[in-house]
Protein backbone atom coordinates (compact mmCIF):
# COMPACT_ATOMS: atom_id res chain seq x y z
CA UNK A 1 0.00 0.00 0.00
CA UNK A 2 1.10 3.58 -0.78
CA UNK A 3 2.26 5.31 2.40
CA UNK A 4 2.86 8.98 2.55
CA UNK A 5 4.38 9.05 6.10
CA UNK A 6 7.81 8.67 6.73
CA UNK A 7 10.61 5.90 5.35
CA UNK A 8 13.32 4.30 7.13
CA UNK A 9 15.98 6.88 5.35
CA UNK A 10 13.92 9.73 7.40
CA UNK A 11 12.18 10.74 3.90
CA UNK A 12 8.38 11.32 2.65
CA UNK A 13 8.76 10.52 -1.33
CA UNK A 14 11.62 12.31 -2.59
CA UNK A 15 11.75 15.32 0.37
CA UNK A 16 13.11 15.58 3.52
CA UNK A 17 16.36 12.94 4.66
CA UNK A 18 19.26 15.23 6.78
CA UNK A 19 21.38 17.59 4.76
CA UNK A 20 23.76 18.59 7.34
CA UNK A 21 27.13 20.34 8.18
CA UNK A 22 29.65 17.89 9.66
CA UNK A 23 29.39 19.85 12.75
CA UNK A 24 25.72 19.29 13.10
CA UNK A 25 26.30 15.38 12.65
CA UNK A 26 26.69 14.25 16.62
CA UNK A 27 23.56 16.38 17.58
CA UNK A 28 21.39 14.88 14.69
CA UNK A 29 22.93 11.45 15.43
CA UNK A 30 21.75 12.15 18.87
CA UNK A 31 18.55 12.77 18.79
CA UNK A 32 18.35 10.22 15.40
CA UNK A 33 19.34 6.92 18.13
CA UNK A 34 16.85 7.95 20.78
CA UNK A 35 13.71 10.12 19.52
CA UNK A 36 11.65 6.62 19.30
CA UNK A 37 13.05 4.97 21.74
CA UNK A 38 11.95 7.63 24.46
CA UNK A 39 8.87 8.85 22.84
CA UNK A 40 7.80 5.08 23.00
CA UNK A 41 8.54 4.43 26.65
CA UNK A 42 4.96 4.25 28.58
CA UNK A 43 6.71 6.73 31.04
CA UNK A 44 7.20 9.44 28.31
CA UNK A 45 3.93 8.79 27.29
CA UNK A 46 2.16 9.11 30.74
CA UNK A 47 4.18 12.18 31.69
CA UNK A 48 3.44 13.44 28.11
CA UNK A 49 -0.61 13.00 28.09
CA UNK A 50 -0.43 13.88 31.73
CA UNK A 51 0.74 17.83 30.94
CA UNK A 52 -1.00 18.08 27.97
CA UNK A 53 -4.48 16.89 29.55
CA UNK A 54 -3.56 19.29 33.30
CA UNK A 55 -1.54 22.05 31.62
CA UNK A 56 -1.81 22.15 28.13
CA UNK A 57 -5.71 21.94 28.34
CA UNK A 58 -6.61 18.59 26.29
CA UNK A 59 -8.59 18.08 24.29
CA UNK A 60 -9.42 20.89 22.65
CA UNK A 61 -13.26 21.02 21.60
CA UNK A 62 -13.94 19.94 18.25
CA UNK A 63 -16.77 22.74 17.80
CA UNK A 64 -19.48 22.46 15.44
CA UNK A 65 -19.52 26.31 13.84
CA UNK A 66 -23.56 26.25 13.14
CA UNK A 67 -23.75 30.14 11.27
CA UNK A 68 -20.46 29.47 9.27
CA UNK A 69 -22.13 26.04 8.21
CA UNK A 70 -25.72 27.36 7.19
CA UNK A 71 -23.80 30.61 5.25
CA UNK A 72 -22.32 28.00 3.04
CA UNK A 73 -24.75 25.36 3.19
CA UNK A 74 -22.30 22.80 4.82
CA UNK A 75 -20.95 20.90 7.73
CA UNK A 76 -17.98 22.81 9.05
CA UNK A 77 -15.91 22.14 12.50
CA UNK A 78 -13.53 24.30 14.19
CA UNK A 79 -10.12 22.16 16.39
CA UNK A 80 -9.62 24.50 18.47
CA UNK A 81 -5.98 24.99 18.95
CA UNK A 82 -6.31 28.53 19.77
CA UNK A 83 -8.04 27.44 23.27
CA UNK A 84 -4.45 25.47 23.86
CA UNK A 85 -2.29 27.12 26.85
CA UNK A 86 -0.27 29.68 25.08
CA UNK A 87 -3.14 30.25 22.56
CA UNK A 88 -1.75 27.73 19.71
CA UNK A 89 -1.29 24.11 18.64
CA UNK A 90 2.56 24.94 19.37
CA UNK A 91 2.72 24.09 22.88
CA UNK A 92 2.07 20.47 21.65
CA UNK A 93 5.13 19.83 20.38
CA UNK A 94 7.34 22.07 23.00
CA UNK A 95 5.65 19.95 25.97
CA UNK A 96 7.33 16.70 24.06
CA UNK A 97 10.70 18.31 22.76
CA UNK A 98 11.24 19.51 26.81
CA UNK A 99 10.59 15.77 27.80
CA UNK A 100 12.84 14.74 25.60
CA UNK A 101 15.53 16.98 26.13
CA UNK A 102 15.30 16.41 29.84
CA UNK A 103 15.92 12.42 29.16
CA UNK A 104 18.72 13.62 26.87
CA UNK A 105 19.88 15.43 30.17
CA UNK A 106 20.52 19.01 28.02
CA UNK A 107 20.44 22.03 30.48
CA UNK A 108 19.98 24.94 27.79
CA UNK A 109 16.99 25.23 25.20
CA UNK A 110 17.21 27.09 21.99
CA UNK A 111 14.31 27.73 19.60
CA UNK A 112 13.30 29.71 16.31
CA UNK A 113 10.33 32.03 15.76
CA UNK A 114 8.43 33.83 13.74
CA UNK A 115 5.06 35.17 14.84
CA UNK A 116 6.14 34.20 18.27
CA UNK A 117 3.89 31.34 19.43
CA UNK A 118 6.48 28.75 18.98
CA UNK A 119 8.81 31.13 21.07
CA UNK A 120 6.36 31.24 23.55
CA UNK A 121 5.38 28.09 23.94
CA UNK A 122 9.30 27.03 24.20
CA UNK A 123 10.22 29.67 26.56
CA UNK A 124 6.47 28.70 28.90
CA UNK A 125 7.50 24.75 29.17
CA UNK A 126 11.24 26.01 29.98
CA UNK A 127 9.65 28.05 32.56
CA UNK A 128 8.14 24.59 33.63
CA UNK A 129 11.11 22.51 34.06
CA UNK A 130 13.61 25.39 34.84
CA UNK A 131 15.80 24.88 31.97
CA UNK A 132 17.34 27.86 30.54
CA UNK A 133 15.95 29.40 27.47
CA UNK A 134 17.64 31.60 24.03
CA UNK A 135 15.12 32.10 21.44
CA UNK A 136 16.05 33.64 18.38
CA UNK A 137 13.34 36.04 16.37
CA UNK A 138 14.21 38.15 13.28
CA UNK A 139 14.55 41.96 14.24
CA UNK A 140 11.59 42.37 11.83
CA UNK A 141 9.09 40.13 13.71
CA UNK A 142 10.58 41.44 17.23
CA UNK A 143 8.81 44.88 15.72
CA UNK A 144 5.45 43.14 14.28
CA UNK A 145 5.08 40.44 17.84
CA UNK A 146 5.70 42.73 20.17
CA UNK A 147 3.14 41.17 22.84
CA UNK A 148 4.72 37.71 22.14
CA UNK A 149 8.29 39.20 22.91
CA UNK A 150 7.18 40.82 26.53
CA UNK A 151 5.46 37.37 27.09
CA UNK A 152 8.90 35.48 26.37
CA UNK A 153 10.65 37.88 28.38
CA UNK A 154 8.31 37.70 31.02
CA UNK A 155 8.71 33.81 31.20
CA UNK A 156 12.63 34.27 31.93
CA UNK A 157 13.79 33.82 27.77
CA UNK A 158 16.22 35.23 26.54
CA UNK A 159 15.28 36.85 22.96
CA UNK A 160 18.33 37.48 20.78
CA UNK A 161 17.42 39.14 17.61
CA UNK A 162 18.20 38.04 13.75
CA UNK A 163 19.71 41.14 12.25
CA UNK A 164 20.86 39.36 8.97
CA UNK A 165 18.77 39.08 5.37
CA UNK A 166 15.09 39.88 5.80
CA UNK A 167 15.54 39.89 9.34
CA UNK A 168 12.08 37.02 9.59
CA UNK A 169 12.06 33.07 10.61
CA UNK A 170 14.51 32.30 8.23
CA UNK A 171 17.10 34.10 9.72
CA UNK A 172 16.19 33.45 13.37
CA UNK A 173 16.25 29.56 11.95
CA UNK A 174 19.74 30.02 10.74
CA UNK A 175 21.27 32.13 13.84
CA UNK A 176 19.81 29.12 15.52
CA UNK A 177 21.74 26.86 13.95
CA UNK A 178 25.13 28.61 14.26
CA UNK A 179 24.12 28.22 18.07
CA UNK A 180 23.55 24.48 18.04
CA UNK A 181 26.96 24.02 16.05
CA UNK A 182 28.86 25.81 18.65
CA UNK A 183 27.17 24.15 21.91
CA UNK A 184 26.35 20.53 20.99
CA UNK A 185 27.24 18.81 24.34
CA UNK A 186 24.26 21.26 26.93
CA UNK A 187 21.69 22.35 24.45
CA UNK A 188 18.88 20.94 22.75
CA UNK A 189 17.14 22.96 19.91
CA UNK A 190 13.03 22.88 20.48
CA UNK A 191 12.42 23.53 16.46
CA UNK A 192 8.97 24.17 15.93
CA UNK A 193 7.73 22.82 12.90
CA UNK A 194 7.97 19.96 10.66
CA UNK A 195 11.13 21.19 9.31
CA UNK A 196 14.29 20.92 9.43
CA UNK A 197 17.15 17.61 9.39
CA UNK A 198 15.60 14.17 9.67
CA UNK A 199 14.44 12.98 12.45
CA UNK A 200 12.81 16.96 13.25
CA UNK A 201 10.01 16.39 10.62
CA UNK A 202 8.92 13.36 11.64
CA UNK A 203 9.41 14.30 15.73
CA UNK A 204 7.21 17.18 15.38
CA UNK A 205 4.15 16.02 13.47
CA UNK A 206 4.59 13.00 15.97
CA UNK A 207 4.22 15.25 18.90
CA UNK A 208 2.06 16.90 16.88
CA UNK A 209 -0.49 14.34 15.67
CA UNK A 210 -2.62 14.82 19.00
CA UNK A 211 -4.86 16.96 17.26
CA UNK A 212 -5.91 14.47 14.36
CA UNK A 213 -6.35 11.74 16.68
CA UNK A 214 -8.67 13.55 18.96
CA UNK A 215 -10.21 15.04 15.87
CA UNK A 216 -11.32 11.23 14.67
CA UNK A 217 -12.45 10.53 18.39
CA UNK A 218 -14.60 14.10 18.63
CA UNK A 219 -15.90 13.28 15.27
CA UNK A 220 -16.79 9.68 16.02
CA UNK A 221 -19.01 10.74 19.33
CA UNK A 222 -20.89 13.79 16.73
CA UNK A 223 -21.21 12.88 13.49
CA UNK A 224 -21.05 8.26 14.83
CA UNK A 225 -18.10 8.35 12.01
CA UNK A 226 -14.09 8.67 12.74
CA UNK A 227 -13.65 10.58 9.16
CA UNK A 228 -14.30 13.75 7.29
CA UNK A 229 -14.59 14.25 4.00
CA UNK A 230 -11.84 17.41 4.10
CA UNK A 231 -9.37 18.51 6.57
CA UNK A 232 -7.98 22.36 5.83
CA UNK A 233 -5.17 23.54 7.58
CA UNK A 234 -2.68 27.08 6.70
CA UNK A 235 1.13 25.97 5.95
CA UNK A 236 3.94 27.99 6.98
CA UNK A 237 6.66 25.42 7.59
CA UNK A 238 3.64 23.37 8.13
CA UNK A 239 2.89 21.71 11.66
CA UNK A 240 -0.45 22.60 12.29
CA UNK A 241 -1.35 20.98 8.83
CA UNK A 242 0.84 17.83 9.89
CA UNK A 243 -0.80 17.28 13.62
CA UNK A 244 -4.18 17.29 11.77
CA UNK A 245 -3.69 15.30 8.92
CA UNK A 246 -1.08 13.16 10.71
CA UNK A 247 -4.15 10.51 11.22
CA UNK A 248 -5.54 10.35 7.54
CA UNK A 249 -2.35 10.26 5.33
CA UNK A 250 -3.03 6.82 3.84
CA UNK A 251 -6.75 7.21 3.96
CA UNK A 252 -7.40 8.73 0.78
CA UNK A 253 -11.22 9.03 1.04
CA UNK A 254 -10.23 11.99 3.57
CA UNK A 255 -9.27 15.03 1.38
CA UNK A 256 -6.51 16.95 2.34
CA UNK A 257 -6.23 21.24 1.56
CA UNK A 258 -3.29 23.16 2.37
CA UNK A 259 -3.61 26.46 2.75
CA UNK A 260 -0.59 28.78 1.84
CA UNK A 261 -0.27 33.04 1.98
CA UNK A 262 0.01 34.52 -1.38
CA UNK A 263 0.87 37.86 0.08
CA UNK A 264 0.46 40.48 -2.20
CA UNK A 265 -0.70 37.66 -5.21
CA UNK A 266 1.11 34.99 -6.13
CA UNK A 267 3.36 36.71 -8.77
CA UNK A 268 3.83 40.08 -7.26
CA UNK A 269 7.05 39.24 -5.92
CA UNK A 270 5.94 39.45 -2.48
CA UNK A 271 4.59 36.28 -1.62
CA UNK A 272 5.35 33.01 0.58
CA UNK A 273 3.05 30.28 -1.59
CA UNK A 274 5.98 27.79 -1.97
CA UNK A 275 3.73 25.36 -4.06
CA UNK A 276 3.61 27.83 -6.89
CA UNK A 277 6.52 29.30 -6.83
CA UNK A 278 9.03 26.65 -5.35
CA UNK A 279 11.38 24.41 -7.15
CA UNK A 280 13.61 21.45 -5.22
CA UNK A 281 16.29 22.37 -3.14
CA UNK A 282 17.84 22.25 0.27
CA UNK A 283 16.56 24.70 2.94
CA UNK A 284 17.68 24.15 6.52
CA UNK A 285 19.12 20.20 6.29
CA UNK A 286 16.03 19.11 4.62
CA UNK A 287 14.89 18.82 1.17
CA UNK A 288 11.95 20.50 0.11
CA UNK A 289 9.97 22.83 -2.68
CA UNK A 290 11.52 26.28 -1.43
CA UNK A 291 11.56 29.63 -3.36
CA UNK A 292 14.61 30.57 -4.59
CA UNK A 293 15.85 32.69 -7.48
CA UNK A 294 17.18 30.73 -10.95
CA UNK A 295 20.77 30.59 -9.87
CA UNK A 296 19.70 28.62 -6.37
CA UNK A 297 19.74 31.55 -4.19
CA UNK A 298 16.49 31.43 -1.50
CA UNK A 299 14.44 34.13 -2.03
CA UNK A 300 12.42 36.48 0.59
CA UNK A 301 8.97 35.46 1.58
CA UNK A 302 6.30 37.98 2.28
CA UNK A 303 3.02 37.39 3.96
CA UNK A 304 1.28 39.60 5.93
CA UNK A 305 1.03 37.23 9.34
CA UNK A 306 4.82 36.15 10.51
CA UNK A 307 3.63 32.74 10.70
CA UNK A 308 3.81 32.20 6.92
CA UNK A 309 6.20 33.91 5.56
CA UNK A 310 8.95 31.14 5.34
CA UNK A 311 10.28 30.47 2.20
CA UNK A 312 9.95 26.55 2.20
CA UNK A 313 7.80 24.06 3.11
CA UNK A 314 8.12 20.83 5.79
CA UNK A 315 9.15 18.05 3.52
CA UNK A 316 5.61 15.91 4.39
CA UNK A 317 3.88 18.34 2.75
CA UNK A 318 6.31 18.85 -0.41
CA UNK A 319 5.47 15.19 -0.65
CA UNK A 320 1.33 16.00 -0.50
CA UNK A 321 1.80 18.32 -3.26
CA UNK A 322 4.25 16.34 -5.77
CA UNK A 323 2.40 13.28 -5.32
CA UNK A 324 -1.21 14.97 -5.30
CA UNK A 325 -2.61 14.01 -2.47
CA UNK A 326 -3.11 17.31 -0.72
CA UNK A 327 -4.92 20.20 -2.88
CA UNK A 328 -3.19 23.37 -2.46
CA UNK A 329 -4.24 26.85 -2.67
CA UNK A 330 -2.94 30.44 -2.12
CA UNK A 331 -4.73 32.93 -0.36
CA UNK A 332 -3.76 36.66 0.07
CA UNK A 333 -3.07 39.33 2.30
CA UNK A 334 -6.28 40.60 1.47
CA UNK A 335 -8.57 37.74 1.81
CA UNK A 336 -6.52 36.50 5.01
CA UNK A 337 -7.51 39.79 6.65
CA UNK A 338 -11.24 39.86 5.79
CA UNK A 339 -11.57 36.32 7.12
CA UNK A 340 -10.41 37.24 10.03
CA UNK A 341 -13.01 39.66 10.28
CA UNK A 342 -15.77 37.28 9.12
CA UNK A 343 -14.64 34.51 11.72
CA UNK A 344 -14.67 36.62 14.70
CA UNK A 345 -18.14 38.14 13.97
CA UNK A 346 -20.01 35.14 12.63
CA UNK A 347 -18.36 32.84 15.27
CA UNK A 348 -17.39 35.21 18.04
CA UNK A 349 -13.63 33.61 17.71
CA UNK A 350 -10.84 36.12 16.62
CA UNK A 351 -8.27 33.82 14.99
CA UNK A 352 -4.36 33.99 14.44
CA UNK A 353 -3.75 35.89 10.78
CA UNK A 354 -2.14 32.47 10.19
CA UNK A 355 -5.39 30.36 10.69
CA UNK A 356 -7.61 33.02 9.01
CA UNK A 357 -5.89 32.35 5.28
CA UNK A 358 -7.58 28.49 6.46
CA UNK A 359 -11.01 29.74 6.32
CA UNK A 360 -11.15 31.76 3.19
CA UNK A 361 -10.74 28.33 1.20
CA UNK A 362 -14.97 28.72 1.86
CA UNK A 363 -15.07 31.50 -0.61
CA UNK A 364 -12.70 29.69 -3.06
CA UNK A 365 -13.96 26.06 -2.75
CA UNK A 366 -17.79 24.63 -3.38
CA UNK A 367 -18.14 21.79 -0.59
CA UNK A 368 -21.09 19.30 -0.85
CA UNK A 369 -24.28 20.06 2.07
CA UNK A 370 -22.83 16.63 3.82
CA UNK A 371 -19.49 17.28 3.29
CA UNK A 372 -17.70 17.04 6.94
CA UNK A 373 -15.23 19.88 6.56
CA UNK A 374 -12.31 19.78 9.75
CA UNK A 375 -10.53 23.17 9.70
CA UNK A 376 -7.65 23.93 12.69
CA UNK A 377 -8.21 26.75 14.06
CA UNK A 378 -4.49 27.00 15.09
CA UNK A 379 -4.00 30.60 16.92
CA UNK A 380 -5.71 33.11 18.73
CA UNK A 381 -5.82 36.73 16.77
CA UNK A 382 -4.79 38.24 20.60
CA UNK A 383 -0.99 38.74 19.25
CA UNK A 384 -2.11 40.01 15.97
CA UNK A 385 -4.27 42.71 17.47
CA UNK A 386 -2.26 45.52 15.89
CA UNK A 387 -2.05 44.34 12.67
CA UNK A 388 -6.14 44.15 12.62
CA UNK A 389 -6.29 47.84 14.32
CA UNK A 390 -4.03 48.75 11.44
CA UNK A 391 -5.64 47.30 8.76
CA UNK A 392 -9.13 47.68 9.83
CA UNK A 393 -8.71 51.28 11.61
CA UNK A 394 -10.46 50.16 14.59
Amino acid sequence: MKTYNIDHNGFYGDFGGAFIPEMLYPNIIELKKNYKKFINEPQFQKEFEKLLKDYVGRPTPLYFAKRLSEKFNTKVYLKREDLCHTGAHKINNTIGQILLAKRLGKKRIIAETGAGQHGVATATVCALMGIKCIVYMGEVDIKRQAPNVARMKMLGAEVKPAKSGSKTLKDATNEAIRDWINNPIDTHYIIGSVVGPHPYPDMVAKFQSVIGVETKQQLKKTEGKEDPDYVIACVGGGSNAAGLFYPFLDNEKVKIICVEAAGKGVNSGESAATSVLGKEGIIHGSKTLLMQSDDGQITEPYSISAGLDYPGIGPMHANLYKSKRGEFISIDDKDAMRWGLILSQTEGIIPAIETSHAFAVLDKKKFDKNDIIVFNCSGRGDKDLETYIEYFKL
